[in-house]
């Protein structure tokens, strides 16, 4: 299965600039913007974003003029990942490469949790975030129920919004985190 271009991809590739040099700056930052809001919610102040990348703060404002800037690129930077990892999914058998997929998904629902007040569900970039996740992990949705192993009574949306519930629990750890989503997930599983 190839994941054709995504929407995301578009976004991503836009924003990223083409020096070297800048490009390393620009990585280090949203890296460190993910672990900050994922620690620190989106109140986090961006000096220490530019801190931990190791960049100046007129350098953090160079690559992303507000806030809302950095958080949509950061978001469009973890779905395009969260993309990626369908793609190399596919690879796998159909519940194996689901349940793969998935669990990147609650990662990036982590880092979505911080920053999801502050952006728009209408945005351009949101809805293009959205369709690009969709076209991603629906098809592993498709196929392993094509393979008999998905439930008949649910579609990709009923299951991505449980998962989405389960991360937006606040768990003693991630161990925690990564039992009740397998209790949930084998709910998912067609009965054998």
């Amino acid at each position: 299965m190839t994941v054709p271009q995504l929407p995301v991809d578009e976004i991503v590739a836009a924003q990223r600039p083409y020096r070297r040099d800048a490009a390393r700056n620009y990585d280090a930052l949203l890296s460190a913007a993910r672990e900050v809001f994922a620690e620190s919610g989106a109140e986090a102040p961006l000096e220490d974003i530019a801190r931990r990348a190791g960049v100046g703060i007129a350098t953090l404002y160079r690559n992303f003029p507000t806030r809302r800037h950095l958080f949509e690129s950061v978001y469009a930077d973890e779905v395009a990942a969260l993309c990626r990892v369908a793609e190399e999914a596919a690879a796998l058998e159909p519940w194996e490469a689901l349940d793969s997929w998935l669990r990147r998904f609650v990662g990036y629902s982590v880092t979505k949790r911080a920053i999801r007040e502050a952006m728009d569900d209408e945005s351009d970039i949101f809805q293009a975030c959205r369709e690009s996740m969709y076209r991603a992990g629906g098809p592993l949705f498709d196929r392993a129920r094509q393979a008999g192993r998905v439930r008949a009574d649910i579609d990709f949306d009923d299951l991505l919004r449980m998962v989405a519930g389960i991360t937006a629990t606040n768990f003693l750890d991630d161990a925690q985190r990564d039992r009740v989503l397998g209790v949930a997930l084998d709910g998912v599983r067609a009965a054998r």
